[in-house]
Formats: C-alpha cells, sequence, structure tokens
C-alpha cells in the first residue's frame, strides 16, 4: 500500500496535471488550429531531404571481378618477379645501372602482389582484419607505386645516357654501380615518405578499408592531386623526354637492330600509357569533383565507382606486365632464364640447345654482355 508519505510526495505532480488539463480542455480550439493547420500527409514534399544512395550494384560487380582478377595478377606477379629475382641473384647479373633498377622493381612489383589478396578481400565483404592490416595494405601499395613510378623513370634516363651519350656513359662506367645503388635507396626513402598520408589517414569506415576517410575534402584533394604529379606526370614527362631522344638516335643509326629497338621502346611507353592514363584521367576527374563540392546525383556517383574499380584493376597489371616488358624481353636476360630453369630440371638439355643456340647463330652480336643496350 502507499503511505502517507508517498501521498505528501505525490500530490503536488497530480495539482500540476490536473491545472495542466483543465487549460486545455478550455482552450482546446485554439490548439489544434495552432498546431495542425490542415495537415495532408499525402501533400508532404521530401525534396531537400538527403536520401542514402544505394550502392548494392556496385557491391555485387566487385564480388564477381575483383576476386578472379586480382587472383591472376597475383599469381603472374609472383611467378615473374621471383623469376627476375632469383635469376639476377643466381647469375650475379648486377653489372649494369639497369639490373640494379630491373631488381629493385622486382622487388616493388612483388611486395605489391602479396598485398593484392587483401585488397580482394576489401572488395567482397566487410573488412574483418583490423586497423593495423588495413593500414599497412594502402601504405604497401603507396609504397610499391611510387617505387615503381620512380624506379621506371630512373631506367628510361640510364637508358638515355647509355644510348644517346654513349660516350660519356662510358667514361663513367665504374661510377654506374655505386649511383645506381644510391638512387635506388633513395627511391625508397622518397616512396615511404610519400606513403604517409596513408599510414595517419587510413581507417575502417562502413566495415570498409577506406584511405582519407572522414577528412576534409581540401585534404583529400590535396594528397590525390600530388599523387597524380609525383607518380604520373613527372614519370610520363621524364619517359617521353627519354625515349624520344633515343628514338632519334637510333634514326640515326645503320645497326640492324635498330628497329627491334623501336618496337621495344614503343612497346615499353605503349604499356605504360595503358595501365596507368585511364587510372589517372578517373582519378583527375575525381579530385575535380571533390574539389567542387561533390555530387549528389546518385547514378553519377555510382558510375564513378565501376569507372575506379575498372581502371584501377587495369593499373594493378603493372606488377605482372614490368617482369614480360623490362626483362624477359632482352636476349641476355632470356638466356638466362632458360639456363635457370635448366639447372633447376625444369627444361631438359637437348630442349635448352634447341631454344637458345639456333637463336644465339642468328642474333650475333645481341648475345654479348651489352645485349640490353637497346633494351628499355
Amino acid at each position: 500500500m502507499t503511505s502517507v508519505r508517498d501521498l505528501h510526495k505525490l500530490l503536488p505532480a497530480v495539482l500540476i496535471w490536473l491545472m495542466h488539463f483543465k487549460f486545455c480542455r478550455s482552450h482546446g480550439e485554439e490548439t489544434t488550429t495552432v498546431f495542425y493547420p490542415d495537415y495532408d500527409p499525402a501533400s508532404f514534399s521530401y525534396e531537400g531531404i538527403p536520401q542514402l544512395c544505394k550502392k548494392e550494384s556496385n557491391r555485387n560487380f566487385r564480388l564477381w571481378f575483383i576476386p578472379p582478377l586480382y587472383s591472376i595478377i597475383c599469381f603472374l606477379g609472383l611467378v615473374g618477379n621471383l623469376l627476375v629475382i632469383l635469376t639476377s641473384f643466381y647469375f650475379k647479373r648486377l653489372k649494369t645501372m639497369t639490373d640494379v633498377f630491373l631488381l629493385n622493381l622486382s622487388f616493388a612489383d612483388l611486395l605489391f602482389s602479396l598485398s593484392l589478396p587483401f585488397w580482394a578481400a576489401n572488395g567482397m565483404d566487410e573488412w574483418v582484419l583490423g586497423l593495423v592490416v588495413c593500414k599497412a595494405m594502402h601504405t604497401i601499395f603507396k609504397v610499391s607505386f611510387y617505387s615503381s613510378m620512380f624506379l621506371l623513370s630512373l631506367i628510361s634516363v640510364d637508358r638515355y645516357f647509355v644510348i644517346a651519350k654513349a660516350v660519356s656513359a662510358h667514361r663513367h662506367r665504374s661510377q654506374a654501380m655505386f649511383l645506381s645503388k644510391v638512387s635506388s635507396a633513395v627511391i625508397w626513402v622518397m616512396a615511404v615518405i610519400f606513403s604517409i598520408p596513408e599510414m595517419t589517414y587510413t581507417t575502417i569506415n562502413n566495415k570498409t578499408c577506406t584511405p582519407y576517410s572522414g577528412n576534409s575534402d581540401k585534404l583529400r584533394v590535396s594528397l590525390q592531386a600530388s599523387q597524380i604529379v609525383l607518380a604520373f606526370v613527372l614519370p610520363l614527362l621524364v619517359m617521353s623526354v627519354c625515349y624520344s631522344s633515343i628514338v632519334q638516335t637510333l634514326c640515326k643509326a645503320r645497326n640492324f637492330e635498330r628497329n627491334k629497338a623501336i618496337k621495344v621502346i614503343l612497346t615499353v611507353v605503349s604499356v605504360f600509357l595503358v595501365s596507368q592514363l585511364p587510372y589517372n584521367l578517373v582519378l583527375i576527374w575525381i579530385t575535380v569533383v571533390t574539389a567542387t563540392g561533390g555530387t549528389k546525383d546518385c547514378d553519377y556517383e555510382n558510375r564513378l565507382l565501376y569507372a575506379t574499380d575498372v581502371t584501377q584493376s587495369v593499373a594493378f597489371l603493372r606488377c605482372c606486365l614490368n617482369p614480360f616488358v623490362y626483362a624477359f624481353i632482352g636476349v641476355k636476360f632470356r638466356h638466362d632464364l632458360l639456363k635457370l630453369l635448366k639447372d633447376f630440371g625444369c627444361m631438359s638439355q637437348e630442349r635448352f640447345f634447341r631454344y637458345t643456340c639456333g637463336k644465339r647463330r642468328s642474333s650475333g652480336a645481341t648475345d654479348t654482355e651489352t645485349s640490353t643496350t637497346f633494351s628499355p
């Protein structure tokens, strides 16, 4: 039962409620008129109220597109780059600047290939591997990305001096190896420095591992713009200047290897443009859209996501294409690779001589230690 003390406490609240009820009954019509002025639910407009953009179609697209493609890239990248690394160490072929740069390029692409399963996991389902692995995945991508682009630029510069400036390059040949090792170390340090934003701002947002999520648009625009300039525009400019000068020098020469060398250079530039240009064009457009305040069109935003997924996957192909374009295309490296397979029991002695002896007799001077002179 309620005690007298409890009734004493409830009495003021009951009096206030009775006064409020009496006031509402005496002013009911006025209150109804003020707070419910001819309200029609059917006439309510949702215009101006932000609605959630559905991205289920993009998620479904990633489920069937990313895993098989990334698996192929990962396998080819691991096999190709491991063969380059094994051949370089097994035959001790680090005798030129390009050899050193190719070895570092293979390490960078191998590092990125090892991170591709995590990229596939991020595209398939929610991220469950924690923030540390999330940051590591994006950081490894940026380190390998920057180092690869810088190394490709240095390879073109070295080929320029060897071919277009052959006299001065031969004069400083004794210093070339030391310079190549120092420049490679500097490139790795620069790649790590430029990847610091990935280490800092990558986070898990909506159960997805995402870079720059939750940060200001100004920061996102500045970081994306710096990536475009440093990792695409600058390498493209260096490669264009160097390889165009090399082609001019080769056109003046009367060497029977000239046409083959020009085709190699065109292949190198074409692979770079096909793999990197589409992704960077999409990235430039996304940066412009972000800088101008973003978009409220859900269909347009989904189309940008589709374009990003496709062009980024094509850009990822670089890690498995570089060994074929820069290493396997050289006569000396192909011979070393076949000899490596023979020594490891993957190829018979008879087949090895069939693949090497006939080509060596027909190629003549191309099988010397300088057979990669006209290679990229």
